[in-house]
């Protein structure tokens, strides 16, 4: 109740304020922003940690619905009134953005779209107009790559931790070497695949308890950086103060992972 009416308020500035064009992309400035709005109410109310469930929901949702599509999948960017894209995918996009360019960043983009296109008709604005705003925020190449990767084409990725080991040190501390492997491919309308290289900071994280049982509140996180994956396979070293229970790599689902369920691995 508390998302669906966060998102149903949001449309009092999406939609009610910003109406997007009857084109292609014109659902993004409506249903898109709200998603995007209702979870970050959602992450302020309840913390991160109860993130990874939702994203994960919209996640299988956006995965299972394009397996049926029965015309075109399209970009983000000019979706026909989808659902599975404008919601689903949409809520992942807008998330991840805010993770890699900042949420002050994503804001000031947002308060462009508003200042700039509230009210407005003859033209209504459209998802180009959103993208050029959250582009002149953007502070480097990464992110750039990212807006387009994320708008402009059907991106998935596949992440994988293949196995971890931890080790206690002698003055008590704890080292974690950890092997994950990740691909990067992208999509035609079809679902017609091709690898891509993957060059991208990708969160590494390491818990005390699997984070997919997190509650409101509870503290479960010991380790969470990004680390910079330019190959199928990396090992990564952590030495940590306690003894982690799971590491992860994408583990709270900000990407468009082919397959969610080993991000996450119990270490031995």
């Amino acid at each position: 109740m508390f998302y669906v009416t966060a998102h149903e308020i949001a449309h009092q500035w999406w939609a009610h304020q910003v109406m997007g064009a009857n084109a292609q992309g014109g659902t993004v400035v409506v249903e898109t922003l709200a998603q995007y709005s209702a979870l970050m109410v959602m992450e302020h109310r309840y913390g991160q940690q109860v993130m990874r469930r939702f994203l994960k929901y919209e996640l299988d949702n956006y995965l299972r619905s394009r397996g049926g599509e029965q015309i075109e999948e399209l970009p983000l960017m000019r979706v026909e009134n989808q659902g599975y894209i404008h919601y689903r995918k949409g809520s992942l996009v807008m998330y991840a953005l805010k993770d890699y360019m900042g949420e002050d960043a994503v804001n000031r983009a947002l308060r462009k779209l508003i200042r700039n296109h509230a009210y407005k008709y003859e033209p209504y604005t459209t998802s180009l107009d959103l993208i050029r705003y959250l582009r002149e925020e953007a502070t480097n190449q990464e992110q750039q790559d990212l807006i387009t990767d994320l708008f402009e084409r059907i991106v998935l990725f596949d992440l994988k931790v293949k196995d971890s080991i931890v080790t206690e040190t002698e003055d008590g501390r704890f080292e974690v070497k950890m092997t994950v492997a990740a691909q990067k491919f992208e999509a035609d309308g079809k679902g017609e695949e091709s690898e891509l290289p993957i060059d991208l900071s990708i969160d590494i994280g390491a818990f005390t308890a699997n984070p997919d049982e997190a509650k409101p509140g509870e503290e479960t996180e010991l380790y969470l950086q990004k680390e910079r994956i330019t190959k199928p396979e990396t090992v990564i070293l952590l030495t940590l103060d306690e003894r982690p229970g799971y590491v992860g790599i994408d583990p709270y689902n900000k990407l468009v992972d082919r397959n969610s369920d080993d991000n996450v691995k119990a270490v031995e």
